[in-house]
């Protein structure tokens, strides 16, 4: 009861010096707190920002896998003049969201890219004509119905986010497409015009009419290209049900050794290893389940967006566990100097103690209690602040709030605690250096 009356009383006595070591660990516990709690959720929040950025998972049919190993053609076999000779089912897409990290995949879409003649009418049209423009079959916002009862919508409309669009999306399965600026440009048309799509194949010549809903501008080769229905392409190509690509997006992991280590054979994995990668969002083991359930189809890695991920990831929580522990050392420092310098104005009443029969140990705890008292005080308070920095943080860049983990208040407090004793041993030690004959006769 003494013990705790003497803390109270020093707190009255030297109440401004003890209020700055709250306000110190205070502004240490809010920056790490609030850097801290956006590490731990950043991972997540930065793979959804750069997944809007475009797929990072890509499926094609084995045998355009196979060429583009022997020959690193990229993610496409066909030059930009030919269609695709290899496919896979429209139908299967939809398994996708049937694998272990079904809640990973945010979406995907299934292509068929072929070549078709263009000719158009319209108000602004005019007359024109374009041989072998590139044509892309997919899915807009294609609602799909789940053997789970989970429904779920997929298509272009999210994988590319990015583009600036005149006009308006196309809906699936209606005589309805985008066509890209250039090509925009190079035909003469504008939102609302028809084109006629005409492709001559094995059974013969094949037209379909598509009224033009938007024009978009990618910013790359996109733009010289025209998107239409999968269901349309397919009829004008004469290929039902046939896709030669399904572009994924989905939350992953970075790549650590093991990831890499799977990505080269996962057969190579002992036991252990194989549980730990397969049950870890790695693009490879994403990738990895896709081909189980795609008959006839690799998934790969969009080793770009992939790479880009983990690096930003890492640099960005580099720079956040370097600010927490410059805000812990600048703490260290401040609450070591405030302590020396509240034992140069108590010399007397310490030196008082110990002639009267404190013991050294007895008055070095006195100090540190009353400064993890004032320091507590300031953590608790830090902490809060701390957390609502953090949801600042995460809706200023993220535009989402951020998930704080009761894993990230116990570090700060084990590390503030760390901090504090550590910058409290010099204040100790000069505590244990103190002759109370030669202070008491102001020596």
């Amino acid at each position: 009861m003494f013990f705790i009356r003497m803390i109270a009383r020093s707190f009255s006595r030297q109440f401004k010096r003890r209020l700055l070591i709250a306000v110190t660990v205070c502004l240490s516990a809010a920056v790490s707190v609030a850097m801290l709690g956006v590490v731990f959720d950043v991972g997540d929040k930065l793979n959804a920002e750069l997944s809007t950025y475009g797929s990072n998972i890509v499926v094609q049919p084995k045998a355009d896998a196979v060429v583009n190993d022997l020959y690193n053609t990229g993610d496409s076999t066909q030059s930009d003049a030919t269609d695709p000779t290899a496919f896979l089912k429209e139908s299967d897409a939809p398994k996708i969201k049937t694998i272990f990290w079904a809640f990973n995949i945010t979406n995907f879409a299934p292509e068929l890219n072929i070549h078709a003649d263009v000719g158009c009418s319209g108000t602004s049209a005019g007359s024109c004509k374009a041989a072998n423009v590139p044509i892309v079959g997919t899915w807009f916002a294609k609602t799909l119905h789940m053997d789970s009862g989970e429904s779920t919508v997929a298509g272009m409309n999210g994988m590319r986010s990015w583009w600036k669009l005149n006009g308006s999306w196309p809906k699936d399965d209606t005589a309805q497409g985008l066509v890209g600026t250039t090509l925009a440009s190079k035909l003469g048309v504008n939102v609302g015009d028809t084109v006629t799509l005409g492709k001559t194949t094995a059974s013969g010549r094949s037209q379909q009419k598509i009224r033009i809903t938007g024009i978009y501008k990618s910013g790359d080769s996109d733009d010289n290209a025209m998107y239409i229905p999968s269901s349309k392409a397919q009829s004008l190509a004469g290929l039902p049900d046939a896709v030669d690509k399904i572009e994924v997006k989905a939350l992953t992991t970075p790549d650590n050794d093991l990831a890499r280590k799977a990505s080269k054979n996962p057969a190579a994995l002992t036991q252990d290893e194989w549980e730990t990668w397969y049950c870890t969002a790695y693009p490879s083991s994403i990738a990895y389940q896709i081909e189980e359930v795609i008959p006839g189809g690799v998934a790969k890695q969009v080793r770009q967006v992939a790479a880009l991920q983990g690096d930003v990831l890492q640099k960005t929580q580099a720079v956040m566990v370097l600010m927490t522990a410059l805000s812990l050392i600048a703490a260290a420092i401040a609450v070591a100097n405030l302590m020396a310098s509240a034992i140069g104005e108590r010399g007397a009443e310490l030196a008082l103690l110990k002639a009267i029969g404190a013991t050294d140990g007895a008055v070095s705890r006195l100090m540190l209690a009353e400064t993890a008292v004032i320091s507590l005080i300031g953590a608790v308070v830090g902490a809060l602040l701390g957390s609502g920095m953090a949801q600042i943080v995460g809706h200023v860049v993220f535009g989402s709030g951020i998930t704080m983990r009761p894993m990230v208040f116990v570090l700060v407090f084990v590390l503030l605690a760390v901090t504090v004793l550590l910058a409290s041993f010099s204040s100790i030690r000069s505590i244990l250096n103190l002759k109370p004959a030669e202070v008491l006769h102001g020596r």
